[in-house]
């Protein structure tokens, strides 16, 4: 494997992630790929080797492993792991292509001409959905997978001895699993960490998303006093109708208006004109 390569693609990757997918991303890298690497290999490399029934019915041992581990955790954590990084490489790509288009677009109008892009790794436009739809992705990836994991092993746990009654076996046969305690510490480990990735993947949408709400209510705040409701002008008009209703009452009443103290004959000729 090109470690170099890989390294470049994670140093990618966490560039243009956020602070949650720099958590994720570390927590992927550390306590998945590596424990996966270095340890799981080892953990689940005599599995069928060692599995032994008390039986020496020929191809007994055969079926009553494949009957209880139909699927090799090994490679199901492979497969896990790779459809997991998969969106952030996704995220990378589209940066990749942002930024081979704006380098086409100032060649053929030139470097004073506008932008295409005042940034290609900002998370706007196709780019923020990018990143949103590789959130779900990774989420939706480990909880199926946590669900597949449940189904095959109930609790995530592997019983010391397993009863099985498969043909070719004459009655029901005792098998016993190499190292089932070390096994299911493992298990539970790997398990725990995707579903902290989970929790990291969902804490990170709903920031993206609560930012683009809070954005997008700042702007419409900042354009609201440039546009008048009509509503406005509705308030006003009808408050220009009642002054002049007023008016029209206050002219055709018998009542008139109460004299000042000080010049009755100004308050006088204000109301006949």
């Amino acid at each position: 494997m090109n470690w170099g390569f890989f390294e470049g693609l994670l140093s990618g990757v966490n560039k243009y992630s956020t602070a949650f997918g720099r958590i994720w991303l570390s927590l992927v890298f550390i306590f998945r790929v590596m424990v996966y690497l270095v340890t799981v290999e080892h953990v689940w490399s005599d599995d069928h080797k060692d599995f032994d029934c008390n039986t020496r019915q020929p191809g007994c041992s055969n079926v009553c492993f494949d009957e209880f581990f139909p699927v090799s955790h090994v490679r199901l954590w492979a497969l896990q792991l790779i459809l997991v990084m998969c969106p952030s490489l996704l995220v990378v790509m589209h940066v990749a292509y942002r930024e081979a288009r704006e380098r086409k677009h100032r060649e053929a109008v030139g470097e004073g001409s506008a932008r295409l892009y005042l940034d290609p790794s900002k998370k706007r436009g196709g780019l923020w959905w990018t990143y949103v739809f590789s959130l779900v992705f990774k989420a939706g990836v480990d909880a199926a997978f946590l669900y597949v994991f449940h189904s095959f092993y109930p609790k995530y746990t592997l019983p010391p001895v397993v009863k099985c009654h498969v043909a070719p076996c004459p009655n029901v046969v005792d098998c016993f699993i190499s190292k089932p305690s070390e096994k299911n510490i493992f298990t539970l480990f790997m398990v725990v960490t995707a579903a902290i990735c989970i929790l990291l993947n969902l804490v990170e949408l709903a920031y993206l998303v609560s930012k683009r709400c809070r954005e997008y209510l700042v702007a419409r705040r900042a354009r609201a006093p440039h546009k008048r409701h009509p509503s406005d002008f509705a308030t006003s008009s009808c408050k220009q109708n009642n002054l002049l209703l007023d008016d029209i009452i206050f002219l055709g009443s018998d009542t008139h208006p109460p004299l000042l103290p000080d010049h009755p004959q100004d308050h006088m000729k204000k109301t006949v004109l």
